[in-house]
């Protein structure tokens, strides 16, 4: 537990010496690598001498040391289901959802008296330095108020908001060097919009504004459960709320599968119904923002700070893709993804007919069954898809990004489907999908 404890590196030298840090100890290690594989014959290219496990620990070690944007771009990249990392680095990267290192008591308690004044602890009868959770922007504790209320304090790492730019970009220039990217690609609209919702993140009364909104959406829905901001005690960088009791939300495999399907369809009504009819949407998907109540069958929502508005535009191409997809018409779909820029023309020049190939395979998968239900344990048709797709992936000029907001709604889709093979569910997707369309 000890080896958890470190401090926040929070000035600019600090975090900049560390992504040096980072990248002397991955050239290190792709140098061995190079070195290892050049005396048994083989000539090796730089990108997978720099995607190596060790490396990928290098990387998952150090974000989970700088945390904040660092580490949040780090988490995306783990929600990657293998189309495009190897999936043994995936499931390294993985880690970054649940190992955050936290900060010392002297830093925390800096941290408590900059926002509430040096008496901060006036406000609590208990308040516990240990941490429950600790994520890329800040941890949280478990306390009672003077009241007896039980809260969760969710507390920003200091400095954290101001490296959110220069950590994109350092991020950025990883990512470059790596050759994950390609040379020509565009991203500079992503990253922009990246550093924006990463400040709206970091701005914790948005937040509780946004868990305000949320429960207000869902009042009506028993399924979910969320918590409530505690007004009086609101911080831009503090946000105190509900304590509510929950499992991981992994703990529901263990429940009955008829639970177990109920529980994850709701999960998937929600991210459809954000999407179509709420007009907003809560785009991280990181499992630990899912907590399962077994006694109550019911699911508890946390962490609004990704909540952002959809835009009708994107909304529009979704449900145009999804009637696509309803109609089992190859064509529509390709058409659909085009129009979305999930594909591009040169692809379709050059991969057209296996890109064709994959989107029948997928389409057979949805619609196997009469009753419209998907078995998300059968992961037989992503492999297959996987596979089809590493050749169209490796021909790296024919990439092309869709607009930065459709990124981050993918990104909830994705985390959202990851979810459900996770929880091997078999969910009447196909009615479901109809009511959306």
């Amino acid at each position: 537990m000890k080896d958890r404890y470190r401090p926040v590196p929070q000035s600019r030298l600090g975090r900049l010496a560390a992504f040096g840090q980072l990248a002397g100890g991955i050239a290190t290690g792709a140098l061995s690598e190079g070195l290892s594989r050049l005396t048994q014959g083989e000539r090796p290219h730089l990108r997978d001498l720099l995607l190596t496990p060790s490396n990928a620990r290098r990387v998952t070690d150090q974000l989970s040391r700088l945390r904040g944007a660092a580490m949040k771009l780090g988490q995306m990249l783990s929600l990657d289901p293998g189309d495009v990392l190897p999936p043994e680095l995936t499931a390294i990267l993985g880690q970054l959802r649940e190992s955050a290192h936290f900060m010392p008591g002297s830093q925390l308690r800096s941290a408590l008296a900059a926002a509430w004044g040096p008496d901060w602890q006036r406000h609590f009868s208990r308040f516990d330095m240990i941490p429950i959770a600790a994520a890329s922007i800040g941890q949280v504790h478990k306390a009672v108020l003077v009241s007896g209320r039980e809260v969760a304090v969710k507390v920003q790492y200091p400095g954290v908001a101001a490296s959110i730019d220069a950590d994109i970009d350092n991020v950025a220039t990883f990512l470059k060097i790596s050759g994950i990217l390609p040379a020509g690609l565009d991203i500079k609209a992503h990253l922009a919009e990246a550093k924006r919702q990463l400040h709206e993140e970091a701005d914790y009364l948005r937040e509780a504004e946004q868990m305000r909104q949320y429960r207000r959406l869902l009042a009506d829905d028993p399924r979910f459960v969320l918590p409530e901001p505690v007004d009086e005690l609101l911080h831009p960088t503090i946000l105190p709320m509900d304590y509510i009791k929950g499992s991981p939300i992994e703990t529901i495999k263990t429940a009955p599968p008829a639970t177990r399907n109920e529980a994850m369809g709701a999960v998937v009504e929600l991210a459809l119904r954000e999407l179509f009819e709420f007009g907003l949407m809560q785009t991280d998907p990181n499992f630990a923002n899912f907590r399962w109540q077994p006694e109550t069958v019911r699911i508890v929502l946390l962490d609004f700070g990704a909540t952002r508005p959809v835009p009708p535009e994107s909304a529009s191409h979704y449900r145009r893709l999804l009637k696509a997809g309803l109609d089992n018409t190859t064509s529509e779909v390709r058409d659909a993804l085009l129009a979305m820029d999930y594909l591009s023309p040169v692809q379709m020049q050059r991969h057209g007919r296996e890109l064709e190939a994959m989107i029948r395979l997928v389409l057979d998968h949805v619609h196997r069954n009469a009753d419209g239900t998907v078995d998300f344990s059968d992961r037989g048709p992503l492999a297959d898809v996987r596979d089809r797709a590493a050749p169209i992936i490796a021909d790296r000029q024919g990439w092309s990004l869709p607009s930065p907001d459709k990124m981050f709604i993918q990104r909830k889709i994705s985390g959202t489907a990851l979810m459900c093979m996770n929880m091997d569910v078999r969910l009447p997707l196909v009615p479901l999908l109809k009511r959306f369309r």
